[in-house]
């Protein structure tokens, strides 16, 4: 397994799906989710924790939440694994 070069907790906003059509807010939190990490951490392979999709999905397809707090780790390879990180 490949180590683990840097890692950030980042709260992404995700008020931008609210522009979406109703039945896709969900869909395109998830791609923002994915853009902001690839932005961020300068690496195009980024990998979506099942934990974070399930806290986009728990209200419906058309109430995402506003902001997520994601602990991102950039890995040796240059994949970029994200979980969800504990709220404190």
């Amino acid at each position: 397994m490949a180590e683990v070069m840097k890692e950030h907790v980042y709260i992404i906003p995700l008020r931008d799906a609210k522009r979406m059509p109703r039945w896709k807010r969900c869909n395109g939190a998830i791609k923002d989710i994915k853009k902001y990490l690839a932005k961020h951490m300068k690496s195009e392979d980024v990998k979506i924790d099942q934990g974070i999709n399930e806290k986009v999905w728990s209200r419906g397809a058309e109430k995402p939440p506003s902001k997520i707090r994601i602990r991102a780790m950039k890995m040796e390879d240059g994949q970029v694994q994200a979980e969800l990180a504990p709220e404190s």
